[in-house]
């Protein structure tokens, strides 16, 4: 379910930068280079708008896959489990071990003093 919504998510994203890079709002878009007989049988007002509604109800599309994605994300987890911290452990009323001390490094012998 995961692979579907995250194709989906990429999609519409896709789809969302196509049309945000066609709208043309001053005149000077890639959607006046599209060449004249366009705009001649369909109109500018008219692409103009639907390029404008397909970019609002993409991003919506977006925003409402991303908010439903984790509802349909299995509770399972399928990595390595970590053993439980100290906190949790004093929390949970288990005893928690204490740490040996750090080890002593060897130390160098004092140098000799000159005569």
């Amino acid at each position: 379910m995961l692979i579907i919504f995250g194709i989906l998510i990429i999609l519409a994203c896709v789809l969302l930068g196509f049309f945000v890079l066609i709208q043309n709002p001053k005149g000077g878009g890639l959607s006046g280079s599209l060449g004249g007989v366009g705009n001649q049988v369909i109109g500018v007002r008219q692409t103009t708008d639907v390029l404008e509604k397909g970019t609002w109800i993409l991003a919506i599309v977006i925003a409402l896959l991303c908010l439903t994605a984790p509802f349909f994300i299995g509770k399972s987890s399928k990595g390595p489990v970590s053993a439980p911290t100290a906190v949790e452990r004093a929390s949970a009323g288990q005893p928690v071990p204490q740490q040996a001390p750090p080890a002593q490094l060897p130390q160098a012998p004092a140098p000799a003093p000159k005569k």
